[in-house]
């Protein structure tokens, strides 16, 4: 295995690589949360979260933190220049009405069409509640998931079927992963790209399905 996996902050930059400039992106509890660290310079990202911001901007520096301040994970964040803060119920106002460009999501497990499970595994003590992960993942105008491939057993997080509790249904376009980058298409998954050395027969045997190159 000549190949090196990406990092959490590498990963987070090769997320923030393909937003566009001017679109409007929540970012996910947990990893996703890192890509507003990662935003291209002179590219214009307005960052929205669940809690009711729009506007944030990179974590602040060490000692400069506001925990009045946090976006939906509890982490303090900043704002920038123009940013609001407003209720519960106008952020899922716009989350619902379809005013986001791209949201972020972690997941538990991504089929290769697009179905989304990430907010419990069904265990006994699992989150008891899905939060604002539904809206998010279908009110979005495209949803983008950020993981590591594979889970601590080694088992692939991208399957044929999802086994847990279902998020959305064919809602996820991309997923980003520590060792490649997918498209979900309604014939399967297609390779975006992988890291360097990681040879695509590899990549295969590592998901257990077939994986399509990207169309030309």
């Amino acid at each position: 295995m000549n190949y090196q996996r990406r990092s959490k902050n590498e990963l987070a930059a090769r997320v923030a690589q393909d937003i566009f400039d001017g679109a409007i992106v929540n970012l996910g509890i947990g990893q996703p949360t890192a890509v507003a660290n990662h935003l291209p310079a002179g590219r214009e990202v307005i960052l929205h979260s669940e809690n009711g911001i729009l506007g944030m901007g990179p974590a602040p520096a060490e000692g400069e933190e506001d925990y009045d301040l946090i976006n939906a994970g509890k982490q303090p964040v900043t704002l920038l220049p123009g940013g609001a803060y407003f209720h519960h119920a106008d952020s899922f106002a716009m989350m619902r009405g379809g005013h986001l460009d791209i949201c972020v999501l972690g997941a538990f497990q991504v089929s290769a069409t697009g179905d989304l499970a990430n907010w419990s595994t069904g265990e006994p003590g699992a989150i008891p509640a899905v939060g604002g992960a539904m809206d998010l993942a279908i009110g979005a105008r495209q949803t983008w998931v950020m993981m590591d491939l594979l889970t601590k057993q080694g088992a692939s997080k991208i399957v044929e079927r999802c086994s847990y509790p279902l998020t959305g249904i064919a809602c996820v376009k991309r997923i980003y992963t520590d060792l490649a980058t997918f498209a979900c298409t309604p014939q399967g998954l297609e390779l975006v790209d992988a890291v360097e050395g990681l040879a695509h027969e590899e990549l295969e045997r590592l998901v257990g399905l077939p994986i399509r190159r990207l169309s030309a």
